[in-house]
């Protein structure tokens, strides 16, 4: 696909060979934007894994300290107790069959579906709609709680807790929040998010676990990592 002429007078900007340290690579994402509305900040991982093995699959959370800067839509799959709690607790849809029905009926106006462990064998049938879009609720995701524990769960999600999973080519894209950010709270989000990486990394990954990192937002060229640097200020 051919960029525009804004786009190409930007990537200019950004030296293909060079891998830039943190400070320096957030400060030319903000001075390579172009656009008019606020875009979202984006982590692009290669990962040295075999997403054929399932010893090395990567599927976990991160809690983005300053958020994500997204509305969050959370539904609730639970009833009794659960509802009552995950309606105080903030969630934006809460029901059992009723919303089951309304998924079936191909409404899926929702960023993030929780349930607790009972209501699975019915969400269990929607595993074709949910999972096409990521939204199939899931341990590894922390997506299935128990009744007295979806307050937390919940709270988690409205405070920036993310998912990442790899892809079938061992890419792993994650959003961390949007270019309005100060450069500060976007280092602090692309710092918990690698952190996350490392901490999860699967046993059977063998050789040179991250093996590049780009930087990019909305239609903005990316920029490369130096690697090493990153993952020693992650791990002091």
């Amino acid at each position: 696909m051919e960029h525009g002429k804004k786009y190409r007078e930007v990537a200019k900007k950004v030296d293909p060979n060079k891998l830039y340290k943190l400070d320096e690579a957030i400060s030319l994402l903000k001075d390579t934007n172009y656009v008019k509305f606020d875009p979202t900040i984006e982590l692009h991982f290669r990962l040295g894994i075999d997403p054929r093995h399932a010893d090395q699959q990567i599927r976990s959370t991160a809690a983005l300290p300053n958020g994500t800067g997204k509305i969050i839509r959370i539904l609730v799959f639970t009833q009794g107790e659960g509802e009552t709690l995950a309606r105080q607790a903030g969630a934006d849809f809460v029901g059992s069959d009723d919303l089951i029905k309304q998924i079936e009926s191909g409404w899926t106006d929702f960023d993030i579906a929780i349930a607790t462990p009972e209501q699975m064998a019915k969400v269990g049938r929607l595993g074709k709609i949910l999972g096409r879009r990521g939204l199939m609720p899931n341990p590894k995701s922390g997506t299935i709680a128990q009744p007295g524990d979806l307050p937390r769960v919940i709270q988690d999600v409205r405070r920036g807790k993310v998912e990442f999973r790899n892809d079938k080519t061992g890419l792993v894209h994650v959003g961390i929040g949007k270019l309005s950010f100060t450069e500060e709270q976007i280092r602090e989000n692309v710092v918990s998010l690698i952190d996350g990486i490392v901490r999860n990394k699967p046993a059977g990954a063998k050789g040179v676990y991250i093996q590049s990192i780009t930087l990019t937002s909305t239609m903005s060229p990316g920029i490369p990592l130096d690697v090493n640097p990153v993952l020693a200020e992650v791990s002091a």
